[in-house]
């Protein structure tokens, strides 16, 4: 039988590492408008975020959201939207993705709590459903499905 790796691949898929911390949280490395950050990768977030302190950094446009976001603890949480960014996780990229943005502190200060870095954001299902994502936990990577080349149009 092929390995998951050669499988995936063979169904245009790219693999990207994960790395395990010590909080027993996954964590990936990805680009937002061209800018290098450290994400969560979190199944169950229904969004990929993005801390306030990171807005310029990313070279984000918000706008005001009437949403409040909740997790890890924290509700009732403001939150701004920014559109239209590109995001680029390995050889995936994805144009024109909408953002979530919110206070990530008390994220932050758990994670370094246990020992970890402090990240720019969270990875969610939104660009988990949108790469037809595959986790595969033993050897620590994530694939993501790149568009067949009759679906891809010229910007991507």
């Amino acid at each position: 039988m092929a390995s998951l790796k050669k499988f995936l691949e063979k169904k245009n898929y790219v693999r990207v590492p994960l790395v395990f911390t010590s909080t027993n949280h996954f964590e990936i490395r990805a680009k937002i408008n061209g800018q290098a950050g450290r994400f969560i990768v979190d199944t169950g977030a229904s969004n990929t975020c993005v801390s306030f302190d990171k807005i310029a950094y990313f070279n984000l446009t918000t706008r005001e959201s009437k949403v409040k976001a909740a997790g890890a603890g924290a509700t009732n949480m403001a939150t701004l939207v920014s559109s239209k960014n590109k995001l680029e996780i390995g050889d995936w990229k994805k144009n024109k993705h909408k953002l979530v943005l919110f206070d990530l502190v008390h994220v932050n200060e758990a994670l370094q709590a246990h020992k970890a870095l402090p990240v720019d954001g969270i990875i969610g299902a939104d660009i988990l459903k949108k790469g037809k994502a595959i986790i595969d936990y033993d050897k620590k990577c994530l694939y993501l499905r790149l568009k067949p080349e009759k679906e891809m149009s010229p910007e991507t």
